[in-house]
């Protein structure tokens, strides 16, 4: 990791991460897409034995895989798994926004109504390692909104299958259907609808740049979350914090992917230094030292300010996935904070807490999103049609307003809606 004093850096250079620019592959991506929506369920396959190596015949999952993944999946696993949902559940729950209504003036009220959507794909990725927390935080907020049908997609194994406990997890997270089809030609047999795959109003889930490439491309078609990429820790620290808790939340981000980024914004050299110290001593020893080290050399970065409040200023410009406060006062410095994906407070609220169980969500955004952005969350899946009633003496007050305007801007019928109604013509 590179430790750097703030008064001698560039910020806006220091503080972008290491990203693969999804421009690079928009056309490769586009004509899998236009065969996908041409040429449906052979497409998928086509793809699915290019990319992942694997002839899949029937792309549905069977009722009679996820009862096998159930007798054969880790008892121990099996009950963190439904601890998580049942937490995930708990705190989506509270999500969900009330509907209301107003008097605006007597004789005109209004108010805001809540649906959800009919459709939704959640994405799982595949590749370096398997994600059930993924599915339960995918899933899981759409069934509570409301959502018809839920349906997953992941890349399937060499020999064919899904692992069990992918399939094990979309089952108690409430799945409708699972589909052994990953990549762009998942999000494509989602957006356009196959043979086999139904259409969706919405697709949800974290994927690599293919997958964020395909997603950026059908938006319009249905509606995505927001783009994301990988994924991203920092932690905002001053002399109280413990070293070794930072350098074990450093690591643990940077285990995710080689282009994950990690972040210590610290008031203190002392903290700074200590915390290096460890993470150079904690990765010696980490099963998967390679990607740690190859994240922290491209992306780690420890940055010393003078004061709290200037690397407070630095954690609302970085904008992070993932903020960790460790500070002497958290609440303070959360009051502080403008700009996060999920927060992190004190010195035993690790960010693998989010990851897999606290209840809330792990579909963040990344690189800089945060500005713009909030986690996935219930009202993803939720629409709010807005609803008016009005009396004749209500629509007569509210002619006073309309009226005018609308024969301003010419639009004469408008206006004869108002007339019409009170027998003005």
């Amino acid at each position: 990791m590179d430790v750097l004093k703030y008064s001698e850096i560039d910020l806006s250079q220091t503080i972008k991460r290491s990203e693969e620019d999804v421009n690079n592959v928009l056309d490769i991506v586009s004509d899998i897409l236009k065969d996908i929506k041409e040429n449906g369920d052979d497409a998928v396959k086509a793809y699915t034995e290019k990319f992942d190596g694997v002839l899949i015949d029937e792309l549905k999952v069977s009722d009679l895989e996820i009862k096998k993944a159930y007798e054969t999946l880790d008892d121990s696993l099996l009950t963190a798994l439904k601890q998580a949902a049942s937490n995930i559940e708990k705190f989506h729950k509270k999500q969900i926004p009330e509907e209301w209504e107003i008097e605006v003036h007597p004789g005109i009220n209004a108010g805001q109504i809540v649906r959800p959507i009919n459709s939704a794909g959640c994405y799982i990725p595949g590749g370096r390692a398997a994600y059930p927390s993924s599915i339960l935080m995918t899933v899981i907020p759409a069934k509570i909104a409301g959502v018809e049908k839920v349906i997953c997609v992941t890349p399937p194994q060499k020999d064919g299958s899904i692992l069990d406990a992918i399939l094990v997890a979309a089952d108690i997270a409430g799945a409708d259907e699972i589909y052994k089809v990953g990549g762009s030609q998942a999000i494509g047999a989602l957006a356009y609808g196959t043979e086999s795959i139904p259409q969706v109003e919405k697709i949800v889930g974290p994927g690599n740049i293919f997958v964020t490439a395909a997603k950026k491309l059908v938006y319009g078609q249905v509606d995505i979350e927001f783009p994301a990429g990988p994924s991203e820790v920092l932690i905002l620290a001053d002399d109280t914090a413990i070293p070794k808790y930072l350098a074990t939340d450093i690591l643990a981000q940077a285990e995710h992917d080689p282009n994950a980024s990690c972040f210590l914004v610290t008031d203190s050299e002392k903290i700074a230094n200590e915390t290096l110290k460890y993470v150079e001593e904690l990765t010696k020893e980490a099963p998967r030292r390679e990607i740690i080290e190859e994240s922290l050399s491209k992306s780690g970065k420890i940055i010393i300010t003078n004061t709290l409040d200037e690397a407070i200023y630095v954690t609302n410009e970085y904008a992070p996935e993932h903020l960790i406060i460790s500070t002497a006062d958290d609440d303070k410095t959360l009051s502080q904070i403008k700009n996060a994906g999920s927060i992190f407070l004190g010195h035993f609220s690790p960010v693998a807490a989010g990851d897999y169980g606290s209840g809330t969500n792990h579909v963040l955004p990344t690189g800089g999103g945060a500005k713009m952005y909030s986690g996935l969350s219930t009202t993803d899946f939720i629409k709010k049609p807005t609803v008016q009633r009005l009396t004749k003496d209500g629509l007569k007050l509210l002619s006073k307003t309309s009226v005018p305007i609308a024969e301003y801007e010419g639009f004469f019928a408008h206006a004869n809606s108002f007339k019409t109604r009170l027998g003005d013509e």
